[in-house]
């Protein structure tokens, strides 16, 4: 009854929302040309490191915004500081997939509940691959509800949703979550990490390309409001060669909303045992508090938002 209930709602919306902007610049209200910027620090509440600097960088403005990971065993320290500090622009991390060797989590459900998204163990997957291979759906929306509602329960007020690793995209198999993710999307009032535009992508074929934007193109006209473009970069072997790959992305920034990820983190013991990659996490922590790239940004005429702003508009356009 829900799921119809839903696919009612975006029937309604495709038909009072017929035109498409340029991009999601000039439906928000800004001029097409607009190059608006979106900082998301991913993996809050991984773990403690990774909660530090994210909470630093949320508020002190080096960041936009934040999605958190409620699988996680620091869940409960990012649900304190986001009581206290209600006005924070947070989503859910949709999660997969536990990656490190040593350090794991499962799901928020009960397992019984979601067998095919668990090790024999009891935690997710490493990779991604096997997410898409025998992930059943009914049992990814099981979960993801979960942890949607686990973030809700805890008193935080999401404003958006992405997923872990790229878990939901399909990309690796053809094998996607997205129908399940936008059922969400538009039950929850959260906007979803899905860029409009997908040219250019590194491993994309032209067919997965022009399949990618026809289904972007429609969630668009049913209301969805998505970022134009989803960014990150890939880090130099010093904080100076990282920083300058910033730079190069910053100054090439295209007219829209573009939605930069990064993952930040103090470089403590704990960060270090978890992560090989532990130092990059260090150089996005370091690059983003720093109020030189900030002062950079402004130079370039970049606006930083964050997701509440769409929103808010999708909630207008599916209500």
């Amino acid at each position: 009854m829900r799921f119809v209930a839903v696919t009612l709602l975006l029937g309604i919306a495709s038909m009072l929302n017929p035109a498409v902007a340029q991009n999601t610049a000039e439906l928000l209200g800004y001029d097409s040309d607009a190059r608006l910027l979106i900082i998301n620090a991913d993996d809050f509440g991984m773990c403690h490191a990774e909660n530090e600097a994210t909470m630093d960088l949320l508020t002190t403005g080096g960041v936009t915004s934040a999605t958190i990971m409620t699988p996680c065993p620091w869940f409960q320290e990012v649900a304190d500081f986001c009581r206290a500090h209600p006005d924070v622009d947070v989503g859910v991390h949709l999660t997969l997939n536990a990656e490190w060797d040593g350090y794991k989590w499962g799901s928020v459900a009960s397992a019984d509940q979601v067998p095919s998204l668990l090790t024999p163990a009891g935690y997710f997957p490493a990779d991604v691959r096997p997410v898409e291979q025998q992930a059943v759906k009914e049992e990814v929306r099981t979960e993801f509800v979960a942890q949607i509602e686990r973030a809700l329960e805890a008193g935080i007020r999401p404003t958006h949703i992405d997923n872990h690793m790229g878990s939901a995209y399909g990309l690796l198999t053809g094998h996607d979550f997205l129908d399940v993710v936008f059922e969400l999307s538009a039950e929850y009032g959260l906007p979803f990490r899905l860029p409009r535009e997908a040219s250019g992508r590194q491993g994309l074929s032209q067919e997965q390309i022009t399949e990618f934007q026809r289904r972007t193109r429609e969630l668009v006209r049913r209301g969805f409001v998505l970022p134009d473009y989803l960014i990150t970069v890939e880090h130099a072997g010093t904080q100076e060669g990282t920083l300058e790959r910033y730079k190069d992305l910053f100054r090439n920034l295209e007219p829209g909303v573009t939605e930069l990820y990064i993952h930040a983190a103090m470089p403590t013991p704990e960060m270090k045992a978890i992560s090989g990659a532990w130092e990059r996490r260090k150089f996005d922590y370091h690059i983003f508090s720093s109020p030189q790239t900030r002062a950079y940004l402004d130079s370039l005429g970049a606006r930083l938002i964050g997701w509440k702003a769409l929103q808010d508009l999708q909630r207008q356009q599916i209500q």
